[in-house]
């Protein structure tokens, strides 16, 4: 597990808000957030950072998040690393259109608590903080 850290999440979200508010939701159970606001924030974070899991926003400036995702998946070393959507794309359809771009897992906004914690739980497995 991290070498015996807490399991270290990426969480790429350009709202302050929503930043802050993900942010406080894992940090308060026991992870290590890091942040990244734009999808080629999020490229740079995986690489350098290499967290455990990665939140990804699906609509970013400069690079959006299925575009991110797609890079980070292609990359070398890092097809495992679970990525999952954050979104408020939440209509009929829309998580098995997501999940079909890439990601492993889905999180509609506005986000709820325990959603939240128990999709980073089935990510990071035995990866417990």
């Amino acid at each position: 597990m991290n070498g015996g850290k807490k399991p270290r999440v990426l969480v790429v979200e350009d709202n302050f808000m929503n930043k802050i508010l993900v942010k406080e939701m894992l940090t308060l159970n026991g992870y290590e957030v890091i942040e990244a606001g734009t999808g080629r924030e999020a490229i740079d974070m995986v690489i350098s950072e290499k967290p455990d899991l990665v939140l990804m926003d699906i609509h970013l400036p400069e690079l959006d998040g299925v575009a991110a995702t797609r890079f980070i998946k292609n990359k070398e070393g890092f097809k495992e690393l679970p990525v999952v959507a954050l979104t408020a794309s939440a209509m009929h359809g829309d998580e098995e259109k997501i999940l079909a771009e890439g990601f492993d897992g889905y999180v509609p906004k506005p986000i709820e608590r325990q959603k939240l914690l128990d999709v980073v739980k089935a990510m990071l497995g035995d990866k417990k903080p």
